[in-house]
This record gives C-alpha cells, sequence and structure tokens, in this order.
C-alpha cells in the first residue's frame, strides 16, 4: 500500500519571495501551509503563510534553527548557508535539492566542470582567479565573463569583446566563457521525485529586454524543430539524473545559428521561465515541485494551451509606493492572468509581477502579450 502525507508535515522554505509565494500558493490546493525565512521583514510571503520569519538564510545559526524540527526543507533562492543544510541532513531532516547540488550550483565554476565531466554540451570556458589572468587568453577574446558565486538576474555578468573592456571586468574568480553566437535562448523545466521518476515541460523560448538583461517576453511553445525539442529535453533530463537531485530545475540553453544546443545555467528551484505553465500547463511547475518533495507521481507537463508570459518590472524614472498603472486596459483582453507579486515599493527593473496571455493561437497571445507590455506600468 502506498504511503500517504499529513498535511501537518512541517516543510520549510529557505527565501520569501515571488516564488515562494507562488509555491505557498499552490501548496494551499494540498491543504499545507509551508513556513518561509527571508532576511526582508516584508517579502512577498509574509503576507500569505502564518509561518513566516524574518532571518538570513545565507547564516548557519539561523538557517539550522529554522530547517531543525521540520521534516523538509526547500528553496526558492540559491544562494543560502549550505553547511547548516549539510548538518540537517545527517540529523535526519529532508533537503530538496540536496546541499551537494546546490553548493555546485552555487559556483558557476563548478557547473562548467560538472558540465565537461557529463559530456553535457556547454560553451567553451576558462577558470579564472582574478582580472589579470583575463590577459593571459586575449586570443579567445570575445568572453562573458560570469562571477562564480553570487550573481542572479543578470547581475555579476559583463561582456569582455577587446583588452580596453578589462577594465569594467570583475576582480573575483570568474569563469570567461566563449561568446556564442546563437539564434535563440530557450528553457526546459525538469523534475525529479525521490523514487526517480523524471518529467519535464516543453520548451519554451524567451526574449530578453537588453537593457535589464532580463526575461522580457516567454513563448510556450517554442518555435523550434521536433529534433532540436528532443534534444532539449534529453538534455534536461541527462542533467538533472546526473545531478541525482531531488526537486525541479530549470535548464537555459543557448540554440546556435548552427542548430547545436549548449547549456548555458541551471536553476535548482522555481524558475522564471516556468511561470507560464501556471495557466498554460496541466500541472505547474510549483504544483510539480511539492509532487517531489512529497515523493507523489509527477504530474501532466503537456500544454493545454499555447501561453506567451510578459515580465512585469518597474518602470524607469519611478520609486515608492506602487501604481498598476493602465490595469483596467488589459483586463479588457481575453485570456489575460496577472500575478502581483505583492511588493509594495516600485524601483527601474524591479520584478513586480507577470502576466500570463493564453490563447488557442500563440501568434494571437502575442499580440495580446504586447499590448499589456505597451498599457500596463508599474509607476510610483
Amino acid at each position: 500500500m502506498e504511503k500517504g502525507f499529513s498535511p501537518n508535515i512541517k516543510i520549510g522554505v529557505l527565501g520569501g519571495g515571488q516564488l515562494g509565494r507562488m509555491l505557498q500558493q499552490k501548496a494551499l490546493d494540498f491543504g499545507l501551509d509551508l513556513a518561509f525565512i527571508d532576511p526582508d521583514g516584508s517579502a512577498p510571503c509574509k503576507e500569505i503563510s502564518s509561518r513566516f520569519f524574518k532571518g538570513d538564510f545565507k547564516e548557519f545559526d539561523t538557517v539550522y534553527a529554522f530547517g531543525k524540527g521540520r521534516d523538509i526543507i526547500t528553496i526558492e533562492i540559491e544562494n543560502v548557508n549550505v553547511k547548516a543544510l549539510e548538518k540537517l541532513q545527517q540529523e535526519g531532516v529532508k533537503v530538496f535539492p540536496q546541499p551537494e547540488v546546490i553548493k555546485t550550483i552555487q559556483d558557476k565554476g563548478l557547473q562548467k566542470i560538472f558540465y565537461k565531466e557529463n559530456n553535457i554540451p556547454t560553451a567553451d570556458f576558462f577558470l579564472i582567479e582574478n582580472k589579470e589572468e583575463i590577459i593571459q587568453f586575449k586570443d579567445d577574446f570575445p568572453f562573458m565573463q560570469k562571477m562564480r558565486k553570487g550573481g542572479y538576474d543578470g547581475q555579476g555578468v559583463t561582456p569582455i569583446r577587446t583588452e580596453q573592456d578589462m577594465d569594467q571586468a570583475f576582480n573575483v574568480p570568474s569563469v570567461l566563457e566563449k561568446m556564442v553566437d546563437f539564434e535563440k535562448e530557450l528553457s526546459v523545466i525538469v523534475a525529479r521525485n525521490e523514487n526517480g521518476e523524471i518529467k519535464s515541460f516543453p520548451c519554451v523560448e524567451c526574449e530578453f529586454n537588453s537593457e535589464a538583461n532580463l526575461v522580457e517576453f516567454l513563448f510556450s511553445p517554442a518555435n523550434i524543430s521536433v529534433e532540436i525539442e528532443e534534444k532539449a529535453q534529453l538534455i534536461a533530463k541527462q542533467v538533472i539524473e546526473k545531478l541525482g537531485m531531488v526537486g525541479v530545475l530549470a535548464v537555459e540553453f543557448f540554440l546556435t545559428k548552427n542548430g547545436e544546443i549548449l547549456v548555458n545555467e541551471v536553476a535548482p528551484r522555481p524558475h522564471n521561465s516556468g511561470h507560464q505553465t501556471i495557466e498554460g500547463n496541466y500541472e505547474s511547475q510549483y504544483g510539480q515541485l511539492l509532487r517531489c518533495l512529497l515523493n507523489l507521481p509527477l504530474g501532466d507537463t503537456e500544454i493545454k494551451r499555447p501561453s506567451v508570459m510578459v515580465n512585469l518590472l518597474g518602470e524607469k524614472g519611478f520609486m515608492g509606493d506602487v501604481v498598476y498603472d493602465g490595469i483596467h486596459k488589459i483586463l479588457e483582453q481575453p485570456g489575460v492572468y496577472v500575478h502581483f507579486y505583492g511588493k509594495t515599493q516600485t524601483k527601474p527593473f524591479r520584478k513586480m509581477g507577470h502576466v500570463t496571455v493564453v490563447n488557442n493561437s500563440l501568434e494571437e497571445a502575442k499580440k495580446i502579450a504586447k499590448k499589456v507590455k505597451e498599457d500596463l506600468r508599474i509607476i510610483a
């Protein structure tokens, strides 16, 4: 007889941002109330969880105290104290993704080494300790320099095209990654439970805001060949299996102009490139994560209807109490689903929410999404 689970199971989440908020919203469907810890006392999870704690998830004692007495710990951000998670795991707390996986993914250098050792296709790279070492590789310019630790949402990344760019280089341990002449950026969300069952969502296509270096639009399904789709799915499943990871993993790809698929980076948690699954797929990435944590059968990842996700960023030139200007206009459009993240203060390019547009026609969804982008402004 299969075991069930009790609604009294104690699940803790390191981080209380918008990813945790959407996870909590799904957890309520399971009859669960998750606990969250975040250094921001007004983080998005505070108002929707009865078990929200203010605390630094990078501090050993704080993480250990938060995790002690819980049954399961997961994350919604990678920059957490791994040593505390290792100790909790040793003492019988289930930690998913596992601490050793988080440790590898926290360090972009270790990520790259992992890909190389496991024959996972990725761009050529060199590892450096400081900016002075970049000159050794001038014959291989251009590069993207990526800080090994601490970067997120496009931060900690800078182009090094010529020697003149070295003035802007980071003077920290970094990855020098050969620039890729790519046609598209793609992403696959893949999940694995404790039983080893693996399922992935169909590939999505990302369109970036070049100024903010953040995803602006996301298209589901991606406009790619069946061959490329199958290749991306296979690689994503190989990555999570080789990691031995339990949870959901976002695998971001470059599709090169000669048809190669290269892994760019991975994130061991729900991801911006999976938000559209809430309305666009039969199961969402958040429901899939809960199934992984509880070791339940994984959900149906198929697309219900084509969808476009629009990231809602704070407008340039505005800081202060948030105002959603144009909300009436966008809600007049068909198939529009709004997700505001509960952040009361806006600033330029801050992630304030997203909108998903679903339609039987992806092209029609794109038209509506572009109108949403024009009509809705996050101002103060």
